[in-house]
């Protein structure tokens, strides 16, 4: 009913495994998200690096020696094709409350990203069209 494809973000900011995670650290503080893809050279998404991930930095490593986004990027990453319908991405929010955000491929490779500020915009737009803008 609701296609994913017409409701995600296209223009995702990513990072590869071999990214220094201070860099991305604070790609998500300069650009103010919560979570970045992380993907191989051909946009395979092969994980996900989120402010969770990144508050282990605080406790286990020295300035020094960082590392990667690999060193700490979730390796297990949900993910939903683009054939999804934004209503199955809503429940899957609602059964993972911790979860911001779901990578959207085809065929594997990153092609957007939903969050659940869009589920959001999704919701009022929807009753705007039905009900009108006062409602």
């Amino acid at each position: 009913m609701f296609p994913v494809k017409e409701m995600m973000t296209k223009d995702v900011i990513t990072v590869t495994k071999e990214t220094p995670i201070f860099d991305a650290a604070r790609l998500l503080v300069e650009k103010r998200i919560t979570g970045i893809p992380v993907v191989d050279q051909e946009k395979n998404l092969i994980g996900i690096l989120s402010e969770f991930d990144v508050l282990r930095l605080l406790t286990e490593c020295s300035s020094e020696k960082a590392g990667t986004v690999e060193d700490y990027m979730t390796k297990k990453v949900v993910f939903f094709e683009d054939s999804a319908s934004a209503t199955e991405i809503c429940e899957f929010f609602l059964t993972n409350p911790s979860k911001r955000r779901v990578p959207i491929t085809r065929d594997g490779k990153l092609v957007g990203l939903v969050s659940r500020g869009d589920i959001v915009k999704l919701i009022v737009k929807f009753r705007q069209n039905r009900m009108g803008p006062k409602a």
